[in-house]
């Protein structure tokens, strides 16, 4: 009768995406099933490309800054961040200090507002949309800073080789840490909801296993890494004016979409201290310097996204022009967590597993 009953169990496989509700961008996966248990999953790619890295043949190195803002509008001042560091470099640029402490109050609030716009997402994911509208609401007052402060709320704008293009004034920076008071006070008022509650535990724990030695083996990298227990990030490289800030990796030990959720959730509280040290410590001077000449050589610059490590490649020959212009972002690294992660779970687990990653297509295909 046992015998029978397995000869009747078949593989199905079924497409996920790349249209789907939980999916805020296009990935595909085909997932194969026996019964409701995943057995095998093939991503696939491929559905956004746009060659912003080929615009090096049209657009100069100066140019260039505003086509890698667009490369993704959440962490927008990371990607002109990472860029302007390399053309820096190679044209032996030192930034002045205030310069480097304001690219720090920026990305951190990117960071932020990515964050919190993921945790609304994954609340969303398991049927929170109250939770979901309360992350979003509280993602609002990031915008209205970021627009107060450069004129822009998604893809800022602030970063030039050399420095930065505005300044923050003391009334502003005072008015900042007023309304980071408060984004901290709603933030933990949602801890209890989205970490105690049954249903979150019982979608979230134990699901999508991604044992530390083999998130290390995938190149895995951010808090999908950092949620493995590993306590890598490339801020503590001290790039901008990072080493002049204290603080540690976030950690969490679980392993699981939990321990990702987790991770972000005290990343958001991380950044809002980041930033108030910064504000606290910047220094008076210049914001931007005068830069003359043009790159020559290859460099590459790695910063922290709020998905992970982003790594730039660029090549200049002295022209105005760059020889090449090579990308790698985090979520490039993290899918094949994917492998490791869904196999052996309900079809049921999918889209909360899939979001843990934090998946930002537009980015993985430029």
């Amino acid at each position: 009768m046992q015998e029978a009953i397995q000869k009747t169990v078949q593989r199905t496989t079924i497409p996920f995406g790349p249209q789907h509700p939980v999916l805020p961008e296009p990935v595909h996966l085909k997932i194969t099933v026996e019964d409701e248990i995943i057995k095998e999953v093939v991503p696939a790619l491929g559905f956004v490309h746009r060659g912003l890295e080929k615009l090096i043949d049209i657009r100069d190195f100066h140019q260039m800054i505003q086509v890698v803002e667009r490369v993704c509008g959440i962490c927008s001042m990371i990607h002109a961040m990472c860029y302007v560091h390399g053309i820096e470099e190679l044209m032996k640029i030192e930034v002045p200090p205030r310069a480097k402490y304001l690219r720090v109050i920026w990305s951190e609030l990117h960071r932020i507002h990515s964050h919190l716009l993921w945790l609304g997402l994954f609340a969303d994911s398991f049927g929170f949309e109250s939770v979901f509208m309360q992350f979003w609401r509280i993602r609002e007052k990031i915008l209205n800073i970021d627009e107060a402060t450069t004129g822009n709320r998604i893809i800022v704008s602030v970063n030039v080789v050399g420095g930065v293009r505005k300044d923050l004034s003391q009334d502003q920076m005072r008015w900042i840490l007023d309304e980071l008071d408060q984004i901290e006070q709603m933030t933990t008022q949602l801890e209890s909801t989205l970490f105690e509650d049954y249903t979150v535990k019982k979608r979230t724990i134990g699901k999508g296993l991604l044992p530390s030695r083999q998130a290390v083996e995938l190149g895995i990298v951010g808090p999908t890494l950092r949620a493995s227990g590993v306590a890598q990030d490339m801020r503590q490289l001290g790039y901008a004016a990072f080493k002049e800030l204290d603080f540690e990796p976030v950690t969490e030990n679980n392993c699981d979409c939990w321990a990702r959720c987790r991770v972000r959730y005290r990343e958001v509280l991380q950044s809002i201290d980041l930033i108030r040290q910064a504000i606290s410590k910047i220094p008076a001077g210049e914001i931007n310097v005068k830069v003359k000449g043009r790159p020559q050589g290859e460099v590459i610059t790695r910063v922290e996204q709020p998905r992970g490590e982003l790594l730039y490649y660029i090549k200049a020959n002295g022209s105005k022009n760059l020889d090449r212009l090579r990308i790698r972002t985090p979520t490039f690294a993290n899918i094949p967590a994917l492998f490791t992660m869904l196999p052996g779970m309900w079809l049921s687990d999918v889209p909360v597993i899939v979001l843990s990653i934090d998946p930002c297509i537009s980015c993985t295909e430029r």
